[in-house]
C-alpha cells in the first residue's frame, strides 16, 4: 500500500508561482512513476505531467497547456515529488493530485493507470 499526500496549494495571482509536494510512503519509490492530475470543477480529471521510474529513466512528459511553465521532480531520497508551477494562469485553478503507478510500461497520461492518488491540494489562480 503506498500512501500520497500533497501540500503547497494555496492562492495566487496571475503571473504567480507555486511548488507543489507529494510525500508518498514505500520502499521502492524510485521505482514508481508519478503523475500529476488536475481537475476544474465542473470537468474531468487531466493530465498535467508524470516523471517515469527508474527503469525508464525518470523520463518527464508534460500535457502541452503547461509545457515550459511547470516543472516536475522528484527527490528519490525523500520519498518526495514535486510540481514546480511558474507563470500560472486563471485557468490552471483546479484541485491537483498527485498519483503513483507501481507497474511497468503504463500509459503515463491516462489517469486509470495509476494506483494510488493522493486527496488533493486546491490551486486557485487569480486575475
Amino acid at each position: 500500500q503506498v500512501q500520497l499526500v500533497e501540500s503547497g496549494g494555496g492562492l495566487v495571482q496571475a503571473g504567480g508561482s507555486l511548488r507543489l509536494s507529494c510525500a508518498a510512503s514505500g520502499r521502492t519509490f524510485s521505482n514508481y512513476a508519478m503523475g500529476w492530475f488536475r481537475q476544474a470543477p465542473g470537468k474531468q480529471r487531466d493530465f498535467v505531467t508524470a516523471s517515469t521510474g527508474s527503469w525508464s529513466g525518470y523520463s518527464t512528459y508534460y500535457a502541452d497547456s503547461v509545457k515550459g511553465r511547470f516543472t516536475i521532480s522528484r527527490d528519490n531520497a525523500k520519498n518526495t515529488v514535486y510540481l514546480q508551477m511558474n507563470s500560472l494562469k486563471p485557468e490552471d485553478t483546479a484541485v491537483y493530485y498527485c498519483a503513483a503507478a507501481t507497474r511497468r510500461g503504463i500509459r503515463w497520461a491516462m489517469d486509470q493507470e495509476y494506483d494510488y492518488w493522493g486527496q488533493g491540494t486546491q490551486v486557485t489562480v487569480s486575475s
